[in-house]
C-alpha cells in the first residue's frame, strides 16, 4: 500500500471532497508561500530588524506587533529557542509507516521533533485541526524511522511572528487517524458539505457545486 503524503492528509482533515478534486489537479505553491516560510529561519535577524525593513518583509501584521509575538515565542520556549531557530535539518523528506512527506524543520530535542511551517494566520489558541494532522503524521513519520517516541512537536506561523506547540494527545492522534482513513477511502466524489463557512473560500467551489446560504436566508428574511 502507498504511503499517504503529508498534504493530503491535512487536505482530508479539512474537506475530503476538496482532496478528491485537488487529485485531479496539479497543486503549484506560490512565491509569496515560499517567501513566507523562509521567516521562519531568520527569526535573530527579524527580532533586531527595524520597523522600515519589517514593512518591507512577508510578514501580515505590524511591526511592533510581530517583534512582541516572536519575542512571546522566544521567552516561552526558551529551553527550546535555540534548536528551533537552529534546526538540524530544514525540509527533510521522511517516510513513515503510513506516510510521507516534509518536515520543514527537524529540532534536536530529547528526540528527533518537527516543527511544521504553516504562512497563515493562527487561531486564536492552539493549531488548525488540518495543520494539527499534518504535523502528528510529521512527528509519527520522525519516529519511525527513528525508532524513538516523539510525543510533541512545533507549529510556526512566521508572517504573524507565532510559534505554538503541539502535544500527541489521544484526541489528536485519533483525528490523524480519522484522515488516514479518509485518505484510504476516497473513491468518488464524497459527499458535499452544507452551509459551511469553509466552502466560501475553497477554490474547487464551482466545480463541487456546493450550495451555501447567505445569513438572511438562514434567518428566514
Amino acid at each position: 500500500m502507498s504511503k499517504i503524503p503529508f498534504s493530503e492528509l491535512s487536505t482530508a482533515a479539512y474537506c475530503p471532497r476538496k482532496l478528491y478534486y485537488q487529485r485531479r489537479g496539479e497543486v503549484e505553491v506560490p512565491d509569496e508561500v515560499a517567501a513566507r516560510r523562509d521567516l521562519a529561519f531568520a527569526y535573530d535577524d527579524l527580532l533586531g530588524a527595524a520597523d522600515s525593513d519589517l514593512r518591507a518583509a512577508p510578514i501580515s501584521v505590524p511591526p511592533g506587533e510581530f517583534r512582541a509575538n516572536l519575542d512571546r515565542a522566544r521567552s516561552r520556549f526558551a529551553d527550546e529557542w535555540d534548536a528551533i531557530r537552529d534546526p538540524t535539518d530544514r525540509d527533510r523528506l521522511v517516510e513513515g509507516r503510513e506516510c510521507r512527506g516534509v518536515v520543514h524543520k527537524v529540532v534536536a530535542l530529547d528526540a528527533p521533533t518537527p516543527s511544521m511551517v504553516f504562512t497563515g494566520a493562527p487561531p486564536e489558541q492552539g493549531v488548525w485541526e488540518p495543520q494539527t494532522v499534518r504535523t502528528v503524521a510529521a512527528a509519527k513519520a520522525l519516529s519511525w524511522e527513528h525508532e524513538e517516541a516523539v510525543e510533541r512537536a512545533f507549529v510556526e506561523y512566521p508572517a504573524h511572528g507565532t510559534v505554538r506547540e503541539v502535544e500527541l494527545t489521544t484526541r489528536r492522534k485519533a483525528a490523524y487517524r480519522t484522515a488516514v482513513e479518509a485518505v484510504r477511502s476516497l473513491d468518488g466524489p464524497p459527499p458535499r458539505l452544507r452551509n459551511d463557512a469553509k466552502c466560501e473560500s475553497c477554490e474547487y467551489r464551482a466545480e463541487c457545486g456546493v450550495k451555501t446560504r447567505s445569513l438572511r436566508s438562514l434567518l428566514g428574511l
